[in-house]
């Protein structure tokens, strides 16, 4: 399939005009163009490298993080549209409760909380760092590369107990009856925290949040952690959030 500059910018509804700055950037170059008039193509590949940045945009990641994710050699479609999916439920969910909020206001309800959009910010700007930290080698990437070089394998089985061992710290305070925003429970998001700046990278209070978001939308660690305890990871994030605050 070849398609002309004003095909594709119909088909995808995006401006011949963005696709030239599109071009200029290197985010989505075309298949080829033709030497003698200087036209753009497009084609099947192109149409796919647009819907990522498509879903992308719509999760209102700048246009540098798009070109740094997609641009990487070691990147991973699938996981990708796996991570964008769990994203846009999130989104989904917000704006049902905005429509149901609406629904109430003429019951005198109060809708203000409807329009919270922490949770979904917050587990977007964690999957752009995670993401570029995979595939746009930033700074985290190359601090965790750096601590982490000389591993050798029992090093990593010993790291990784030790994240395991506190998770269970988690399920105890839970089955004991502590309270997310309990003392106790803080008290090892901070201890969580000091772990992962210690062993893996530097643990911000704005990463660590994105992580107790990823530890629940991402089924792969919620299972994971869960193995400890039905609703650990539940509990982990909420405990995180406490501390976060």
């Amino acid at each position: 399939m070849k398609m002309h500059i004003n095909e594709f910018a119909k088909l995808t509804g995006v401006s011949v005009r963005t696709l030239h700055y599109y071009d200029e950037i290197g985010l989505l170059k075309p298949a080829f163009t033709c030497e003698q008039n200087g036209y753009r193509f497009y084609d099947e590949v192109s149409l796919e490298r647009m819907q990522e940045i498509l879903f992308y945009r719509e999760m209102d990641f700048s246009l540098k993080s798009i070109c740094e994710i997609v641009s990487s050699p070691d990147y991973d479609r699938e996981s990708v549209l796996s991570k964008q999916r769990l994203l846009l439920v999130l989104k989904k969910e917000r704006l049902e409760k905005i429509i149901a909020a609406l629904d109430g206001v003429g019951k005198g309800e109060n809708i203000m909380k409807a329009f919270d959009n922490s949770e979904f910010e917050t587990a977007r700007k964690q999957y752009e760092a995670e993401a570029k930290e995979r595939w746009g080698k930033t700074d985290a990437y190359k601090e965790h590369a750096e601590k982490t070089k000389n591993y050798s394998k029992d090093k990593w089985q010993d790291v990784n107990a030790g994240m395991e061992d506190i998770f269970k710290e988690f399920a105890a305070c839970m089955e004991n009856g502590n309270a997310p925003d309990s003392k106790e429970a803080v008290k090892l998001a901070g201890k969580l925290q000091d772990y992962i700046t210690e062993n893996y990278y530097t643990c911000t209070k704005e990463i660590l949040a994105g992580l107790g978001q990823m530890y629940v939308v991402d089924e792969r660690f919620k299972n994971n952690i869960d193995k400890c305890g039905t609703g650990t990871a539940e509990y982990v994030n909420e405990a995180i959030k406490a501390f976060c605050m």
